[in-house]
């Protein structure tokens, strides 16, 4: 019984979805029998047929057109619709007056499929954040809960094929987890122990057990949700002064078709009904429906493909931005590089085993949470030391680390802190080279002199470098800033192959160098992640925030990605600029047609039929043109 409720309910939402479209295609068999009658003589049911046709087709945009009106105080296009529909069937030419309702009912149903298309891409996202979860206690059997209830640090199991019910980290198990709805991308991802998830993704294979780090009304699948309903009813500058234009150049048609009923009459010396005809035919040609159709559709249909490609745009005012976009300032940390430095060299000194020394400079490491300490501990355990030795430390805040290892006294640091002029000497002066390649040089030292060297550097992130080269052939430049001495940077910069940076940059700095670069290009973009990266995204002409990143990031920014990819930025920017053709061609499209018509009736080329059809046939051309958008490659 209730899997039939649930029939008939979903029937009737997809019913209340194509409503619209059911009515233009209602009317259209109307008018269909109505010609049929008036064909064989039955003139007074084929009138009644049209009428009916009349009140079907344009029920719906006839109620849009008054309330709109009466909400705005001003005239719409709709209004003009159905005052030319009437103008016809007053003359007679019930049949153009008919068929102008019908195109104009099918057009009207195409723009609203544009819009549903976007709204199901929300629905679908909330579709996917799951309602219940199985909640773990201890040695009790897991409990089917309400997402709702539950709390940060909850113990949730997830079994294979179930979407991850909330945001958190994995506390026991392995699999492989398809995040398709938040990133787009295809390829599923294997996690184990400690990594992060995220609502709404799916786990493919081994059942895990996760521990909840976020409440619910602020995981990351919420954001997404929130930010794609924000984008849609954020109008762009271009669709806000074709609605302020659309007014008044309702206005100047109605004017014009009230001095086209009278002047040809006296001037050209037209008959009267000549002269009404022509008034029905100019109102019906000179609506700016396709006009007023050239963009919004077409901003809609993209801001959904991005959604589903893992770019979130905020609305339509940011899509414009990005396709002008001249330059791109990138921050380094986290961006264009992983954010974790990692050892790329251990040097030890003549006579010392390599595995002894290491073995005791993680064990020293292991002791500190200094992002330098973790790389070498990692390090240390990837090269198969597995049981480090027993170590003692003192913290020297600004030099160091001394450690005791079997009652052994080591410095662990800077050259300043293991002996100047011996570090530059130690391996044939390794320190020097490697400091020149933007490498931080950690040493450990002994009675008896420096044991090792270890170069750390913070590595670029491989798709960073082609998301440059990607960014660079659309013809903008890319900006490093970063807080990193000039030698890093530069090394960092050539890795990166930026087209230029800025070095030691503070977070005010950063908002120097954005006016700096608005200056000079205009558009400018800012990609960041973190706190101290807000007032650059701020500044910038568009703000594009890592998905990963902090929340002041996230809300900051204009466009998010939902992963930290950067060449998803050059994906946007080809969409955006997609997009701007299309809206162009649209607009042009419509302008040469409407002004093509106007000339062809007062010349009396154009009749009312083909005034209709290439009237509202240009309108369904520019929404399926908008609807292009929608296509998966760009």
């Amino acid at each position: 019984m209730e899997h039939s409720n649930r029939e008939s309910l979903s029937l009737i939402e997809k019913i209340k979805e194509h409503a619209e479209l059911i009515a233009a295609l209602l009317a259209g068999l109307f008018i269909l029998l109505a010609w049929r009658l008036d064909t064989s003589g039955q003139t007074t049911a084929s009138v009644l047929l049209y009428i009916v046709a009349f009140c079907v087709g344009g029920f719906a945009k006839a109620k849009e057109g008054i309330e709109e009106t009466i909400k705005d105080k001003k005239l719409n296009v709709e209004l003009l619709m159905v005052l030319a529909a009437i103008g016809s069937a007053a003359i007679g030419y019930w049949t153009e007056g008919a068929i102008l309702i019908f195109i104009f009912a099918v057009s009207g149903a195409l723009e609203t499929y544009a819009m549903n298309k976007s709204h199901r891409e929300i629905s679908a996202l909330m579709n996917l954040q799951p309602e219940e979860a199985w909640l773990v206690r201890g040695n009790f059997e897991p409990m089917k809960v309400s997402v709702s209830t539950l709390q940060i640090g909850d113990h949730l199991l997830v079994k294979p094929g179930e979407r991850v019910p909330a945001d958190g980290v994995i506390f026991k198990g392995q699999s492989s987890i398809d995040e398709s709805a938040i990133s787009g991308e295809p390829l599923p991802v294997a996690k184990r122990e400690g990594d992060e998830l995220f609502a709404g993704t799916v786990n493919l294979n081994g059942a895990i057990t996760m521990e909840m780090t976020k409440p619910n009304s602020e995981t990351l699948f919420q954001k997404i949700i929130q930010l794609v309903q924000g984008a849609q009813s954020e109008k762009s500058p271009s669709q806000q002064f074709i609605e302020k234009f659309e007014g008044t150049y309702v206005n100047f048609v109605l004017l014009g078709v009230a001095l086209m009923m009278f002047l040809p009459h006296f001037l050209l010396g037209w008959d009267w009904t000549t002269t009404f005809y022509r008034a029905m035919v100019l109102l019906v040609v000179a609506s700016p429906c396709a006009l007023v159709a050239s963009i919004m559709p077409a901003t809609l249909a993209a801001i959904s493909n991005g959604a589903k490609h893992g770019v979130l745009f905020k609305g339509g005012l940011h899509l414009e931005h990005l396709s002008v976009l001249r330059a791109i300032a990138v921050d380094k940390t986290g961006t264009l590089t992983q954010g974790r430095p990692v050892v790329t060299d251990f040097i030890v000194r003549e006579g010392t085993e390599q595995e002894i020394a290491l073995a005791i400079l993680a064990g020293i490491e292991s002791q500190s949470n200094h992002p330098l300490a973790q790389a070498i501990t990692t390090y240390a355990k990837a090269e198969g030391i597995t049981k480090f030795p027993q170590a003692a430390i003192k913290d020297i805040p600004g030099w160091g680390i001394k450690g005791y290892v079997n009652d052994i006294e080591y410095h662990v640091g800077k050259p300043d802190f293991v002996g100047t002029e011996e570090a530059e000497r130690f391996a044939d002066s390794a320190a020097t080279k490697l400091t020149a390649e933007g490498k931080t040089v950690i040493f450990i030292r002994d009675k008896d002199g420096i044991v090792a060297l270890t170069a750390l550097k913070d590595t670029v992130r491989d798709e960073a470098k082609i998301a440059v080269a990607l960014l660079k052939e659309l013809g903008i430049d890319v900006v490093m800033l970063t807080g990193d001495n000039e030698k890093t940077a530069k090394v960092i910069a050539k890795e990166a192959g930026v087209t230029e940076y800025v070095a030691e940059c503070l977070p005010e700095t950063k908002v120097t160098e954005m006016k700096r670069l608005l200056s000079e290009h205009k558009y400018v973009g800012m990609v960041g992640d973190g706190i101290n990266d807000a007032p650059a995204l701020a500044t910038a002409t568009t703000g594009i925030a890592m998905g990963e990143g902090t929340d002041v990031a996230l809300e900051t920014a204009d466009v998010v990605l939902m992963k930290n990819d950067l060449s998803k930025i050059a994906y946007a920017v080809r969409l955006s600029r997609k997009m701007q053709r299309i809206v162009k061609q649209n607009i042009f499209f419509s302008i040469g047609i409407i002004t093509l018509l106007i000339a062809s009736n007062f010349l009396q080329v154009v009749d009312l039929p083909l005034g209709v059809i290439g009237h509202e046939g240009s309108t369904i051309l520019v929404i399926l043109n908008g609807l292009r958008m929608l296509n998966k490659n760009v």
